[in-house]
Order: C-alpha cells, then structure tokens, then sequence
C-alpha cells in the first residue's frame, strides 16, 4: 500500500515539510491545522471561538479535498495552550460532526506555530 499527498488551497500551505494529508489506504490523516487564514497566512482576527471555527474549516477543506468529510473522522486530537477553553472547542465540534463523534484527545501545550492557541489534527476513514 503506497501514499499519496493531499492539497486544498481552500486550505494554509504547508508551512514546512509535510502535506495537508496523506492518504494510505481508506485512511486520511490530516495534518495539524492552526487558525491561519489561507488566503494571507495570518491568523484569523477575533476571539478563541473565530479561530477555533477556523481551524475546523481548514480541517474541512482538507477532508473534502481527500473526497471524505469531517463526519468521516475516526479520531481528532485537539491542541490547546489554554485548556480552560476545552468548553468552547467542543461547542464548536458539535457544528461539524454528528453521532456517532469520533475519538478525540485534548492535549495542553506550552506553545504552538505562529502563536496560534488551538491546533487540531484528524483521521478520517473513506
């Protein structure tokens, strides 16, 4: 079984060396995605639920550009600088994914690329 790269540009370029996806097999794995806006690699003015709605839209067009949706997450690890704002990551979730959700980690961090507080990477299965 080989792998190949996944590319969304409704998605942050790559930011150093890995792809937005690798698909192996009926499995995707999608790469971490901060709230960078991918159109000026910034990230996304507002508060910490605009940036986390952020991340999961990059997440999104990275799924669909692997012919998958967010809905076909097996597992979604989610990074926070700050885990007092697990509360909102998971009203946010709720706007993306339906039963049955996937597995999910939360894992607090000291820091993350480009100052970002959230971060989250998935599996997806098509």
């Amino acid at each position: 079984m080989g792998k190949k790269a996944v590319h969304s540009d409704n998605a942050p370029a790559a930011i150093g060396t890995y792809s937005q996806a690798a698909v192996a097999g009926n499995l995707v794995f999608l790469s971490g995605q901060i709230p960078m806006v991918p159109a000026t690699g910034e990230i996304i003015e507002g508060d910490f639920e605009a940036r986390t709605v952020q991340v999961f839209e990059n997440l999104k067009a990275v799924a669909e550009a692997a012919g998958g949706t967010l809905n076909d997450a097996v597992k979604i690890t989610v990074f926070l600088t700050d885990l007092g704002n697990f509360a909102t990551v998971n009203s946010v979730m709720e706007r993306y994914f339906e039963k049955p959700y996937p597995a999910r980690a939360a894992v607090g961090v000291a820091a993350l690329p480009k100052g970002a507080d959230v971060e989250a990477d998935a599996v997806i299965a098509i």
